[in-house]
């Protein structure tokens, strides 16, 4: 029969092991709560369109050719900038079980960043062994307000899908430090892979391992006791014998970083997502990045005008640059020069600066500035500082754990009101564009991007203003005379069309998007010959773009060269074998050849494809299909 005094501590037992169940429930529902309004937000014009609302190859599903194109090298797909097929395949799934409705995205979205959060909790926790600052580092991971854009935003699928194969690959990991071999390293492995294939801001995952062997794992500290037992501090090996095994170990792991890294590149370079050196040189780029880190710090701790789209600044002031310098250099120094006494601070640190490299702006893709999604995994390394460096800075307070309860408590509810209003923006492209330009100057890339929503509602006032404003704040931005062009376009206006285009091809000879634009408006001015020269460059600037060769088809068709009309036509359905209307403008080339029998297996194709005037026709002359 049990005694009083084990009954009682299988009580504290049990009370002890239900404490980390209801900070897991506690996260979630805090979470969930957070992020609620995801439910009622739409698709946003701003990549969305790209990833998912008019992707042919999401909305197909999953299927045999949809993974193969995801997988691919060569698909359609990396021309986003980006080889990262498992967010593709999530997509895809999305899009199988939701179609194209947002609400199903958004909530898959917060499902992730729930898991996320949750794991972190359960990692940190196991290898720290310390429950309420593990805890503490979940919740603002969970709510803090610069993770809103990641969740929020549609198209950043990949941060919350990486993020959970890290949060895996970590996990693994200190399985793996318990008692190493080769099953459990290869876990480690393959969720670093995975992960690699949501996302490659991974590549610096293996960095974050070695950090987390000098703290909490205290892996260096254990080396330290078994080399001393062999080599003295002086042996000239002494230093390098300590970190060797540490990192010989994670070789494979710095393999797929660099392979995923070439792959990356390739990819951004392919689909000129890379910025070259003249628009942004070096040393801009170098200012940049120092600035950034600050300006990161200074919105963790003051999360207030949090834009989309953050543009580069015309220049720098010089007490900016040199502040931010110093001031990084001054943190560093400090944290290295107090490693051995806290060694929390020093992974938190370089966990902060090391996981911003890939994104701070060196390698500058896209024309941001900094952006609030680039926060997503490196500000778990300054959540750590706080959460064990202040209990340790109020050591000696009285009512410290009064004190550190009601602080927690106190910002923990302030950045979810912040994160519950700054998602509130996101209900739409037309709130989130007009947040943003409320809150950030000459911001010509979002005038852009709010006057294609405009455009896309019908606005077409408001559509010019904003493309008109883009051009006033960048008299040389190709992209919105390229747009109002195509604005003009749609309102029947090709002229008008065609000398924003002329100015869009001015500025950037190579810009394919103005001349398929520019071939179509001299097509509705019935200018054929020039739209085939258009076209003809198109198809020099982008050889598998099937609308270019269906484009230049039509042309020769209206001109009567029924042959040229059909290769063309031939080599968009060797592109886009299910193209419906290249069947069916194929099978009238043929019949305006005299033959008939192709031109009916056209027909045919076309209408078991779905065209409604190809079966209209097929079943008004009595032919089955």
């Amino acid at each position: 029969m049990p005694t009083s005094r084990g009954m009682l501590n299988s009580e504290a037992t049990q009370h002890k092991n239900l404490i980390p169940v209801l900070i897991c429930l506690a996260l979630a529902i805090l979470t969930v709560i957070a992020f609620w309004q995801l439910k009622d937000c739409d698709f946003i014009n701003l990549d969305d369109n790209v990833y998912v609302y008019n992707n042919v190859y999401v909305q197909s599903g999953l299927n045999a050719n949809s993974i193969k194109q995801a997988f691919s090298f060569s698909s359609e797909l990396v021309k986003v900038g980006h080889w990262h097929p498992l967010t593709w395949l999530s997509l895809m799934l999305d899009y199988q079980i939701f179609g194209l409705n947002p609400h199903g995205y958004h909530l898959v979205n917060l499902l992730f960043h729930v898991m996320n959060t949750l794991l972190l909790f359960l990692v940190l926790r196991r290898m720290t062994k310390s429950l309420w600052p593990s805890a503490f580092v979940a919740a603002l991971f969970a709510i803090h307000p610069l993770h809103v854009e990641s969740v929020a935003w549609i198209t950043e699928r990949k941060d919350v899908l990486s993020t959970f194969f890290w949060m895996l690959t970590m996990g693994a990991y200190s399985y793996y430090v318990e008692s190493p071999g080769f099953r459990r390293y290869c876990f480690v492995f393959l969720f670093f892979a995975l992960g690699l294939m949501a996302k490659p801001m991974l590549i610096t995952l293996p960095f974050v391992l070695l950090l987390m062997d000098y703290w909490p794992l205290q892996r260096f500290q254990d080396a330290v006791k078994e080399t001393l037992e062999i080599k003295k501090p002086a042996d000239p090996e002494y230093k390098w014998s300590l970190i060797y095994p540490l990192l010989w170990e994670k070789v494979p792991l710095f393999v797929l970083a660099i392979l995923s890294s070439i792959v990356t590149y390739i990819a951004a370079h392919s689909a000129g997502a890379v910025t070259s050196i003249e628009k942004f040189p070096l040393v801009v780029r170098i200012v940049n990045a120092f600035v950034s880190y600050i300006a990161y710090i200074g919105k963790m701790i003051w999360p207030n005008n949090l834009a989309v789209l953050y543009p580069h600044p015309e220049g720098w002031i010089l007490w900016q640059v040199l502040g931010s310098a110093l001031l990084l250099i001054a943190i560093t120094l400090v944290v290295i020069w107090r490693a051995k006494r806290f060694p929390y601070l020093a992974t938190g640190w370089l966990w902060y600066l090391g996981t911003l490299v890939p994104v701070i702006g060196i390698v500058q893709a896209g024309s941001q500035a900094m952006a609030d999604r680039y926060t997503y995994i490196p500000l778990i390394g300054l959540f750590i500082m706080v959460a064990w460096g202040v209990p340790e800075l109020l050591k000696k307070w009285n009512y410290r754990k009064e004190i550190l309860l009601a602080s927690s408590v106190l910002s923990i509810l302030c950045l979810s009101i912040i994160t519950w209003t700054q998602v509130g923006y996101w209900q739409n492209s037309i709130t989130l564009f007009d947040h943003t330009l409320k809150i950030t100057d000459n911001n010509w890339h979002i005038y852009k991007d709010r006057g294609n929503e405009y455009r896309r509602l019908g606005n077409y006032r408001r559509a010019m203003e904003d493309y008109n404003r883009a051009i006033e704040i960048k008299p040389n931005y190709v992209d919105a005379y390229n747009n109002r062009g195509v604005a003009y376009i749609d309102l029947g206006n090709y002229r008008q069309a065609i000398e924003d285009l002329n100015r869009a091809i001015e500025i950037n000879p190579d810009y394919a998007d103005a001349y398929s634009n520019r071939g179509l408006s001299y097509s509705k001015l019935g200018q054929y010959q020039f739209a085939i020269e258009d076209f003809n460059k198109l198809i020099s600037l982008k050889p598998a773009y099937a609308d270019a060769y269906f484009s230049r088809g039509n042309a020769y068709g209206v001109l009567g060269q029924y042959q040229l009309a059909i290769e063309d036509f031939n080599k968009v359905i060797s592109l886009k074998p299910a193209y419906t209307m290249a069947y069916l403008n194929r099978g009238t080339a043929y019949a305006r050849l005299g033959n008939n029998n192709l031109a009916i297996d056209d027909l045919k194709t076309a209408a078991k494809l779905g065209d409604e005037r190809a079966k209209n026709f097929l079943i008004s002359h009595g032919i089955s299909w």
